[in-house]
């Protein structure tokens, strides 16, 4: 793999409540490469979108603790102060976020809202970024681009909202693309539109793609790699096809179980992961997944394993102490 555009390391995000502090992000280690899609997939509240909106401060706050290192283009994220973030925020690193109509301007056309975050990073006139939001609306699938760009948000369809959110944030050729979710609310045509595009961009302009979903059925469709999260910590992490085809995490592979298969034996009723995700400031001292696991014994117990290679394919790791007696644990 490529050296990575984006590299994190022991990223901690911590919020403050009455009841103690709430471990959202608890020390993940990632790599990002350039022409890379990276899905970061779990269960709401596994800390997915907290650890994408740290890496740009958009979760910054009194109440919000944030650590670790956090290295694009030799600077380090964590570290830098506000007015540092609003530099890179839009042309290092860009964000699509999973509600376009609450993100958009309602007051503003959408083709000035482009042109605005052209304008906030290059020094242009407003006629050449007008043109250049033009050329973006067309570029990400939008038909008669000249006649949308004067359109208000409301006007246009959840699709096309979502379009304009990527021209927004290819503006100004990003080496990182943060998608948050970005076809929740879209119908399964216009999902598979939007990620047909993500994709394309993604290989034409060498984008770094990091696509937050819950979806694995979008992660088969665009995923070059794949990380899983559980209680704010990586469990594992590796290829799309060793992770959805050869998973070491008895988590991972309870999520998969969980997937209705077209060629599978017909279920009255989908195998569900015990419990509920932790969601309070205390969390057990060893594996935080031990308390829905079928297959946790003492060594659980003790510390949180640390993700490393043990029993995947080259690349492929995870945060289970299970022996080699886990392959014998088949997947439904």
């Amino acid at each position: 793999m490529s050296p990575p555009v984006l590299s994190v390391r022991d990223l901690r995000v911590e919020f403050e409540l009455p009841a103690g502090l709430l471990p959202a992000v608890g020390g993940v280690d990632l790599d990002l490469a350039a022409g890379e899609l990276l899905a970061l997939v779990g269960e709401s509240g596994s800390g997915k979108s907290a650890l994408a909106m740290s890496l740009v401060g958009l979760n910054r706050g009194p109440r919000t603790r944030i650590s670790g290192v956090v290295e694009l283009g030799g600077q380090d994220l964590v570290a830098a102060d506000e007015a540092r973030l609003r530099r890179v925020r839009g042309k290092d690193v860009a964000v699509v976020f999973q509600d376009a109509l609450a993100a958009l301007n309602p007051t503003q056309r959408v083709g000035t809202q482009v042109a605005e975050m052209i304008r906030t990073h290059q020094r242009v006139g407003r006629r050449q970024a007008w043109q250049r939001s033009v050329a973006l609306l067309r570029e990400v699938g939008i038909a008669n681009p000249e006649q949308r760009a004067r359109s208000y948000p409301h006007q246009l369809s959840g699709g096309m909202r979502q379009r304009v959110m990527i021209a927004i944030g290819l503006a100004n050729e990003p080496a990182v693309l943060i998608a948050d979710e970005p076809t929740t609310a879209l119908d399964v045509t216009i999902q598979a539109q939007v990620l047909r595009l993500l994709k394309r961009l993604q290989t034409e302009h060498g984008t770094a793609v990091m696509l937050i979903t819950h979806d694995l059925g979008v992660v088969a469709e665009v995923a070059d790699r794949v990380a899983v999260m559980y209680a704010g910590r990586i469990v594992e992490q590796g290829s799309r096809d060793q992770v959805l085809f050869a998973p070491q995490h008895p988590y991972t592979r309870a999520l998969l179980n969980s997937v209705p298969r077209v060629d599978g034996p017909l279920h009255k009723r989908l195998p569900a992961i015990a419990g509920s995700p932790l969601t309070g400031v205390l969390r057990p001292p060893g594996c935080a997944f031990a308390p829905r696991c079928a297959f946790t014994h003492e060594a659980c117990a003790v510390s949180p394993p640390a993700l490393t290679h043990r029993y995947g394919g080259p690349g492929q790791l995870d945060a289970c102490v299970l022996g080699a007696d886990r392959a014998e644990v088949s997947v439904a």
